[in-house]
C-alpha cells in the first residue's frame, strides 16, 4: 500500500500540535480535511496550507460529537477521495490536585481526549475497510498515557484510555491493513502550554519565565519541543515506511519520561 498524496483528516486542526501536522500533511502532498469547533482557525489554517501550495478543506464541527467525525469522513471523500490517513489531533488538559478536581471535569476530558478518538477511529477505519486499501490512523496522546504524574489525574486517566483504545483498536483492524499508533510528546510549545505557565505563574507566584525554566530543567535534552518536531514524527508514523508498526506508543518527550 502506498500513501503517496493519499487524502487525510486531522481533527484539533485549528491551532497547535494538530495545525502543524495538518500543514506538514499537505506539504508532503496530502489533501487535508480539517476539524475543530473554531471556524476562525480553521480557516487560518486552510489559509496556511494553501499558501504554501496544498489543499485543504473545513469542516467545523464538535470532535466529542459521532455525527461530526461521520461528517468529516464524508466530506473529506466528496473533495479529495476516501481518507487514508486519519490523525486524532484534538485534546484538552486540566491541572489540579485529586482532590480538587470534579468528577464534571473528569467527565469532560474523557470526552475531548477519549471519545472523540473512539469517534474518529471508528468512521475513518469503516470508510478504509469498505475501500479495501488499507490506512493509518495516528491518535495525538501524551507521554501522561504511559504513565501517572502528580496534579494530572483526570487527563491522565483519558490518555491512558486513549492507548488502551489505539491498541485493542490495532489487533482488530491489523488484518485489514490499517495501522493505530498513538503519538506521545512530552510538553510542546503550544497555546496549551502557555496557559501551563500561566497556571504555575499565578499559583505559585514565579514569572512565566522562571515557570518556563522549572519544567525546561526536568528535560535531559533541556528545552520543550517545537509542534515542528511532533509532526516529523508524526509524518514517519504515516508513512510507507511504517507500515508494520501499529498499536505503539511512540513517545517524544527530549528525555523527560526516561
Amino acid at each position: 500500500m502506498s500513501l503517496n498524496n493519499a487524502p487525510a483528516v486531522v481533527t484539533g486542526a485549528g491551532r497547535g500540535i494538530g495545525r502543524t501536522i495538518a500543514i506538514e500533511l499537505a506539504k508532503a502532498g496530502h489533501p487535508v480535511a480539517l476539524q475543530s469547533r473554531t471556524v476562525e482557525q480553521l480557516n487560518e489554517t486552510k489559509a496556511l496550507i494553501e499558501a504554501a501550495g496544498g489543499q485543504a478543506v473545513c469542516v467545523p464541527g464538535d470532535v466529542t460529537d459521532a455525527a461530526a467525525s461521520e461528517t468529516l469522513i464524508e466530506k473529506c471523500t466528496e473533495a479529495f477521495g476516501i481518507p487514508k490517513i486519519a490523525v486524532a489531533g484534538a485534546g484538552q488538559a486540566i491541572s489540579a490536585p485529586l482532590k480538587r478536581t470534579s468528577v464534571e471535569q473528569l467527565r469532560q476530558l474523557f470526552e475531548v481526549n477519549t471519545v472523540s478518538a473512539f469517534h474518529l477511529i471508528k468512521s475513518s477505519s469503516e470508510r478504509m475497510i469498505k475501500a479495501g486499501e488499507g490506512g493509518r490512523i495516528v491518535v495525538v496522546a501524551s507521554t501522561a498515557a504511559t504513565r501517572g504524574m502528580s496534579y494530572t489525574a483526570a487527563y491522565s486517566a483519558s490518555k491512558h484510555a486513549v492507548l488502551g483504545l489505539v491498541r485493542s483498536a490495532a489487533h482488530e483492524l491489523a488484518p485489514k491493513k490499517i495501522t493505530v499508533n498513538a503519538l506521545c510528546p512530552g510538553w510542546v510549545d503550544t497555546p496549551m502550554f502557555d496557559y501551563t505557565l500561566k497556571n504555575i505563574s499565578e499559583k505559585t507566584g514565579c514569572s512565566l519565565e522562571e515557570a518556563r525554566a522549572k519544567i525546561e530543567k526536568n528535560i535531559p535534552l533541556g528545552r520543550v519541543l517545537e509542534t515542528e518536531e511532533v509532526a516529523a514524527t508524526l509524518m514517519y508514523m504515516v508513512s510507507d515506511a511504517a507500515g508494520k508498526m501499529t498499536g505503539q506508543a511512540v513517545v517524544i518527550d527530549g528525555g523527560e519520561s526516561l
